[in-house]
């Protein structure tokens, strides 16, 4: 069986199941507008970078925080706590530096 048939066949099965159904912006045109506005080389090594699982430091340090947030919610330890807080300050303090620079 071809690539072509076997994804046919798992994207026709996934609809009658209907995963499909509920998917943000149903019925609406998609807005390809900043997509294609990107230069062409940019796009590229983002899909490169994407697909090696890489992400920019921006979205890595996003992720660092909400993972030091979801910790410090559920520590017990007040020494732990401290601890985690400060953690979260040095991350969101790089992440907003690195906002900065970008911005200049």
């Amino acid at each position: 069986m071809s690539l072509e048939k076997i994804v046919d066949t798992m994207i026709r099965d996934a609809m009658a199941r209907g995963e499909f159904e509920n998917l943000p912006g149903k019925g609406k045109p998609i807005d390809l507008t900043e997509y294609f506005n990107t230069p062409e080389d940019v796009r590229v090594a983002q899909a490169v970078l994407k697909n090696a699982g890489m992400v920019p430091v921006e979205i890595e340090l996003l992720q660092e925080i909400a993972v030091l947030k979801e910790l410090l919610g559920s520590a017990r330890d007040e020494s732990e706590r401290g601890k985690i807080r400060k953690a979260l300050k040095e991350k969101q303090l790089q992440f907003n530096l690195l906002l900065e620079r970008r911005k200049r």
